[in-house]
């Protein structure tokens, strides 16, 4: 009894001491948050707020100033004069810092996780919500960050007393403010010639993107610059800090009015080790002098805090549409496309100029990243075969996403290339929450379309995330993959006849029924596809692909195929030999209105069926996709006899009537 008392009595000992510690001896005791803690001690301001005022501290940890490239931290900057707990963090707060520059707090949810930011630092919940009360009684609240906050100040140099301006203060004394080389002086100059000062007085919490000097290099580029233009780089009421954006969510601008309607998205891209933050703009609803289409720039300095909002720097004016394909791909030496632009220059001028004067001309570049890929390490080096692959991604026309859309609501999903006979392929899918994906298919290859209409004066630029014409998959691989190819699929996988897909000593030509095929034999074949996605009917659908199937020790392409003209060629497959036909049809000036009244056709069972995409190269052969399945009117599963296959439900149900029929015996 007494030893459960002495317990007892320890423990309450043990609560009183940690009663009494101080906001400064939990940072002290804290090895993680050491470098702030050093910084605090030697803050006089900071020392006596924490042993006499009631205060908010969000303290970085030590990996947080590993990051930091600032040459100096402000320690009040970080520090509240109230004590708030993370509930009652209002959107803006005022920091203790001279001036009482605002500090932003911004709540979302990521990944089912909800995440509080103050500026452009997370705060680490799990850390975070410790209240502790001081020696003179007063309530102090810490909150862990895992990045340094840091404001906006003057440079040492400077003559202007300038303490926590507006964004349009930001403009005016912007040679004075440490932001570093850039400079604002041209935008500043269009802000004030349209009188739209007052945007960036407005009080508030508002995102301003203002282009630097660089961007104005293009002699015609200030011209085009009115007051539309200045209200597009504005999102008002909202500060977005860029670690805390909405990734991929367009935003209204201040130009978002029933004849201009422009939208500004954030978005990231990997290069490299280096991720980098762009900007674009969307002009979703045009006129005469703001034409439709997206304008990417990136971020050159970002999460500037202002006394009303968030300022980013930006390398180029947005919603002006001044450059065409060719130089928006120039403008940038570090951009989006960089490394596209190298391989292309690699070919010399000549093959630059070529796009250069393309009136209409659409280019599917693949990013940075997508360059990275192991498989073109061999074939960059081969120049005939390189420029084939670029040609690939080019389109001589202009092909916006609405465009690629309306075509294939109208059944038109391919488009010719400047590789002769090669075209793109198009796919649009729409998730649960309704937003819609594109992908594009050129020599085996699907990429997905991460960037889309960027706009340019002779046509269109999307950004994909392959390089197209490089095999990367077997044809196992690409049936699984491909959306258009899922029936073929499903019907090889359970007779197991998919297996032999994925080896790579052999190689394989595979004509292959697009999902659409199938379900078009079923009105001249009445049941039989139904059958070939049953189990029961496996030993039959592997016979009927077999005869689809080509293996050997090379792949043949639809123009070795047509070689054969006039005479039936004699194909071994898996199942005996494919007797067929080959032709091609000369490509109309209309192809766009009829888009399958031309390219290869194969005669199989007195019928001509279409190659819908010819040559669809894979690491292990060649699949050609086709519009109708190789059917034959003796095929088991289409006469009905049984004899030779007998399905499993129905050999089960004979075997029991035997026996039945023994036993009444």
């Amino acid at each position: 009894m007494t030893r459960g008392f002495l317990l007892i009595a320890l423990l309450f000992l043990f609560i009183s001491q940690m009663d009494a510690l101080t906001l400064e001896e939990k940072i002290r005791d804290d090895p993680d948050l050491s470098q702030f803690y050093s910084l605090l001690e030697r803050n006089q301001i900071a020392s006596t707020a924490l042993n006499f005022r009631a205060l908010t501290l969000f303290a970085p940890t030590n990996k947080a100033f590993q990051r930091y490239f600032g040459n100096k931290t402000y320690v009040l900057y970080h520090m509240l004069t109230v004590a708030s707990t993370l509930e009652q963090l209002k959107p803006s707060v005022t920091s203790d810092m001279e001036g009482n520059p605002p500090l932003y707090i911004t709540r979302r949810r990521h990944q089912n996780i909800d995440q509080i930011f103050v500026n452009n630092a997370l705060i680490i919940k799990s850390r975070s919500n410790v209240q502790l009360i001081n020696k003179e009684g007063k309530k102090q609240i810490l909150h862990v960050i895992d990045d340094v906050l840091q404001p906006l100040t003057t440079i040492p140099s400077s003559t202007v007393d300038v303490h926590n301006p507006d964004a349009f203060q930001f403009l005016t004394f912007s040679e004075s403010l440490d932001i570093g080389q850039h400079r604002v002086r041209s935008y500043r100059q269009k802000v004030i010639l349209h009188k739209k000062e007052y945007l960036y007085q407005t009080p508030g919490a508002h995102t301003f993107l203002i282009p630097v000097e660089e961007g104005f290099k293009s002699p015609h580029r200030p011209d085009m610059i009115d007051r539309k233009v200045v209200d597009g780089h504005i999102i008002p009421n909202r500060t977005v800090f860029t670690a805390a954006a909405p990734l991929d969510e367009p935003l209204p601008t201040a130009a978002f009015e029933d004849n201009l309607k422009v939208l500004i998205t954030f978005f990231s891209q990997t290069d490299g080790k280096n991720i980098k933050t762009y900007v674009k703009s969307q002009t979703l609803i045009g006129d005469s002098v703001h034409a439709p289409g997206v304008v990417l720039s990136e971020i050159v300095r970002a999460n500037i805090p202002v006394e009303n909002g968030v300022v980013h720097l930006i390398q180029r004016p947005l919603v002006i549409v001044d450059t065409n394909v060719i130089q928006f791909l120039e403008e940038k030496e570090d951009g989006p496309l960089s490394k596209f632009f190298e391989v292309i220059q690699d070919f010399g001028s000549e093959f630059v100029q070529q796009i250069r004067r393309m009136k209409d001309v659409t280019l599917f570049a693949p990013s940075n990243e997508a360059w990275s890929d192991s498989n073109l390490n061999n074939i960059i080096r081969n120049r005939e075969r390189m420029r084939e692959i670029l040609n690939l991604h080019i389109v001589r026309d202009r092909l916006n996403t609405d465009k690629i859309k309306t075509n294939n609501l109208n059944q038109i999903n391919q488009v010719p290339t400047l590789v002769d006979r090669r075209f793109l392929y198009f796919n649009i899918f729409t998730n649960r929450d309704r937003n819609q994906t594109i992908t594009v298919e050129g020599g085996g290859v699907n990429a997905t379309i991460i960037q889309a209409d960027i706009a340019a004066t002779n046509g269109f630029v999307h950004i994909i995330d392959k390089v197209l014409g490089v095999p990367y998959s077997t044809v196992l691989d690409k049936l699984r993959t491909d959306p258009m190819l899922k029936y073929t699929f499903n019907i090889g996988s359970h007779g197991r006849f998919n297996e032999q897909l994925a080896e790579k000593t052999k190689r394989f030509t595979y004509f292959v029924p697009r999902d659409r095929a199938w379900k078009n034999s079923e009105a001249v074949y009445p049941n039989a596809l139904q059958k070939l996605f049953q189990r029961e009917y496996a030993q039959q659908a592997t016979e009927i692909l077999g005869r689809h199937l080509i293996v050997g020790d090379r792949a043949f392409t639809m123009g070795e195929l047509r070689q054969f003209a006039n005479q039936t060629a004699e194909l071994p497959t898996v199942r005996g030999m494919l007797r067929i036909r080959v032709k091609e049809e000369d490509r109309p000036e209309e192809y766009y209105l009829q888009p399958h009244s031309f390219g290869y056709s194969i005669l199989y069972n007195n019928r001509w069926i279409q190659v819908y995409r010819p040559d669809v190269e894979c690491t292990n052969g060649i699949i050609h996709v086709i519009d109708f399945p190789l059917l034959d009117d003796t095929d088991s599963i289409i006469s009905g006899a049984s004899s030779k296959y007998l399905p499993l439900s129905s050999l089960a149900h004979l075997l029991l009537a035997l026996l039945l029929m023994r036993f009444l015996i």
